[in-house]
């Protein structure tokens, strides 16, 4: 009976990680355009985020961004509009350019949800065009190190496939509770 029990749980935990089943709850829309071994080719419905600086890869400051986002959005339910904190994904954005990278949370906002005017210097509420980006989903646990690493594997499937690409931008996107017993996470890199 164990051995049956562990059998479905271990079924359960591959069925939430596949496919579009990965992201549970509200998330941005998007449609496949071509899949390759290594990555996916996605295009992206104009969305809408808020977003707030990380001050550096350091683990607090994740958690300090993460903390602002969380109660800007209670601030915002309490006054009321439609903030919520349980959508996905979360994305981390890391710029390479000259000198330290810099670090930035989002949250998505869904469609339809009625946000109010940028009030709070630390947030600010973004809205993304319609976009094609590529998408390297990968396992485990998701941290700086674990996104830079795919998202160098990314980049050189990328260049061997004759794609052209933002070079110095990537995003690092989780989909569940970093308590989770599994994780879904993606590295998206913005076509050029």
């Amino acid at each position: 009976m164990a051995q049956v029990m562990f059998a479905l749980f271990a079924l359960f935990l591959v069925s939430v990680c596949t496919g579009q089943d990965f992201c549970v709850g509200k998330c941005p829309h998007y449609k496949v355009l071509e899949a390759y071994p290594d990555f996916e080719v996605r295009l992206y419905d104009t969305s809408t985020w808020i977003t707030t600086k990380i001050d550096s890869s350091q683990s607090s400051d994740v958690l300090a961004a993460n903390s602002r986002l969380k109660d800007y959005a209670k601030k915002q339910t309490e006054a009321g509009f439609e903030i919520s904190s349980d959508t996905w994904p979360a994305l981390v954005k890391v710029t390479d350019g000259k000198g330290d990278p810099e670090f930035a949370l989002s949250w998505f906002i869904p469609p339809g949800t009625t946000t109010p005017e940028n009030s709070d210097p630390l947030v600010q509420l973004e809205s993304k065009p319609e976009a094609t980006v590529y998408v390297r989903v990968f396992g485990g646990a998701p941290s700086i190190q674990s996104g830079q690493e795919n998202a160098k594997k990314l980049r050189e499937a990328l260049i061997t496939a004759g794609k052209t690409f933002d070079h110095d931008t990537y995003n690092g996107a989780g989909y569940e509770s970093f308590f989770s017993l599994t994780h879904h996470n993606e590295i998206w890199i913005y076509s050029a």
